[in-house]
């Protein structure tokens, strides 16, 4: 699959089948987080990567939507310096999402789905998976293979966007 083509066909997963992510997938996915530019290269990011079950079930409860972690095969919580913080650059989220879409986009190539989830509860994320109390974690990737393959398989909904002249605006 190309570039445009995972661009065009990704969706967001939410029910997985029962199946891990073998380590070389997780590694590809991984690495392709890490190789996001980021701004003056500094990289202001970690990934704690949670496959323990016990622990996907606890996830599942730092945010409102973020119940579908409990399924997943691997999360992958986004560690930043607090981007709230007095101060702190808007460039830690800008480079926090262009990590987040090429893992996202790496894993749709190899046939692995991912939807993401965001925290709420800052002091229960941290309670459970142990960042340091200046660190930050907003979002966190679910991946894993979807349970029903036509969903990766099928093309994009009719209507599913807005269309190209709703969004773009030409010099001014």
């Amino acid at each position: 699959m190309d570039v445009e083509q995972a661009v065009n066909r990704i969706r967001a997963i939410r029910h997985f089948a029962p199946r891990q992510l073998p380590d070389e997938e997780l590694r590809a996915i991984l690495d392709a987080g890490r190789r996001a530019g980021s701004s003056k290269n500094l990289q202001r990011w970690q990934f704690i990567v949670v496959r323990d079950r016990d622990r996907l079930h606890m996830l599942a409860t730092v945010g409102e939507s973020a119940a579908h972690l409990a399924g997943g095969a691997t999360a992958v919580a986004l560690i930043t310096p607090d981007p709230h913080a007095p101060g702190a650059p808007l460039s830690i989220t800008w480079d926090l999402g262009r990590a987040a879409q090429n893992m996202m986009l790496v894993a749709w190539n190899r046939g692995i789905g991912s939807v993401p989830a965001t925290v709420h509860d800052q002091e229960l994320c941290r309670a459970i998976l142990g960042y340091a109390a200046h660190e930050h974690c907003q979002f966190i990737l679910n991946f894993g293979y979807p349970a029903e393959r036509r969903l990766v398989d099928r093309a994009p909904r009719a209507g599913g966007r807005r269309s190209l002249d709703e969004v773009v605006r030409w010099d001014r």
